[in-house]
């Protein structure tokens, strides 16, 4: 059993990791926010407070800390006595949390892949480049991690390995569909950091088809579905985190993420590309001084935690997975709706945020438990995951199945295989 949780980060995912932690604190026990902007921290920590989310009273402290500074993180986590790390920061810092959780004995958790500051596109599977890497020392020094437990990444993973083991005989595709259908009410805003969302839209696209890694162009490909929330939602082949993983654990040959994009948005991404304001690569202005472009881009576009006071309107992603059940071929939408003003109402957070927190705390009890405290490295579908998708319906992410069948509660769909577990 572990206990005392430390976030990384201080943006939208951590606020709302924060909130979720403490509201199970007495399972979790100690809840620590820490990024290099104290002020950010203690922001999130009057937010818990302010909205009464300690389940009971406890440790809810703020730290400021270098988290690229191996050895600051670790004194941190000894400092603390924390016993699981989400790192909910920057991607960026993926790869130096996770030595710090490795020198300290702490369970890592995170929820996109990690980023290589110098490098836009590198060579699939991305998660080989980094993670995969360290599987064997965190089994030699039994460090549980558990990769991308998130939403995508991370719950899409979970529905894929429920559709392979449990609702299809057979499996030929599984398209991931991210659609937001809600509006901020700004003239431009992106719903995460710009820097690591506008990095995930300028190098090649790589998705998953007939057994092999293929390369396309950012809106090269696009695709209208209709689904259940948000109503007919253009989206356009991108690459994504989970294709990495899925791709290599499930034998499905085809597997494609498609994320929904407004005309505007790829007007004004298609502008600063071509000018060259989304590159990562320093250059020198007139008066001699050195900037990054990208960076630049960021400090003059909206703060997404701002967003979420006026936001509208709902997200819908999921998993539509194609095969055979019972000799026929079969189709089903594995999927959450959640609505940006809920979330709102809840944790002060719009749901962009709350999708990828929830299921992050969730993976901290989960760790806390025993239940996923495997003493090694795994993504998502690597573990039993309905225990979590049942931990994430109450915790406030409900999934649901669009299929022949009907529409209805997953967990509903899958009762008697949930109960026997």
């Amino acid at each position: 059993m572990k206990r005392n949780v430390l976030i990384i980060g201080a943006g939208g995912v951590a606020h709302v990791a924060a909130h979720k932690c403490a509201r199970h604190n007495a399972q979790l026990g100690d809840i620590h926010v820490a990024s290099r902007t104290l002020a950010k921290c203690q922001a999130i920590v009057a937010s818990v407070h302010a909205k009464g989310s300690l389940q009971q009273p406890g440790v809810l402290q703020a730290h400021a800390v270098d988290a690229l500074d191996v050895q600051a993180t670790a004194a941190l986590i000894r400092r603390t006595g924390a016993q699981i790390v989400v790192q909910a920061g920057s991607s960026f810092l993926n790869m130096a949390v996770l030595s710090a959780c490795i020198a300290t004995g702490a369970a890592y958790i995170d929820t996109a892949i990690h980023e290589d500051p110098d490098r836009i596109c590198e060579t699939p599977p991305w998660y080989a480049n980094h993670e995969w890497k360290h599987r064997a020392e965190c089994a030699a020094a039994g460090v549980t991690a558990v990769l991308g437990a998130g939403f995508d990444p991370g719950v899409v993973n979970a529905y894929a390995r429920l559709a392979v083991d449990e609702l299809f005989d057979q499996v030929d595709a599984i398209d991931i569909i991210d659609t937001n259908a809600g509006s901020h009410g700004r003239w431009f805003a992106t719903n995460f950091d710009p820097e690591i969302n506008f990095r995930e839209f300028t190098g090649t696209v790589w998705s998953w088809q007939q057994g092999r890694w293929t390369a396309n162009r950012m809106f090269e490909k696009r695709r209208e579905w209709d689904l259940p929330g948000v109503g007919r939602q253009a989206t356009y082949l991108t690459g994504h985190d989970e294709l990495h993983s899925l791709s290599q654990h499930l034998g499905v040959p085809d597997i494609r993420f498609w994320m929904g994009f407004s005309d505007h948005y790829i007007n004004v991404f298609t502008v600063l590309n071509t000018l060259g304001l989304l590159s990562e690569r320093p250059v020198r202005t007139a008066e001699g001084l050195e900037v990054v472009p990208l960076k630049v881009v960021k400090a003059v576009l909206p703060d997404p935690a701002s967003l979420a006071p006026t936001y509208q309107g709902l997200t819908c992603i999921g998993d539509l997975v194609r095969g055979t059940r019972d000799g026929r071929p079969h189709e089903a939408l594995l999927y959450n709706v959640c609505d940006h003003a809920a979330c709102y109402r809840e944790v002060g957070s719009q749901a962009i945020a709350y999708t990828a927190g929830v299921p992050a705390a969730a993976t901290a009890r989960l760790i806390a438990d025993g239940t996923w405290d495997t003493g090694r490295m795994h993504n998502i579908e690597e573990l039993p995951v309905r225990p979590w998708l049942a931990l994430l319906e109450r915790m406030g992410l409900p999934s649901r199945i669009r299929d022949a069948d009907g529409d209805r509660s997953l967990l509903a769909a899958l009762a008697p295989a949930s109960a026997a577990a």
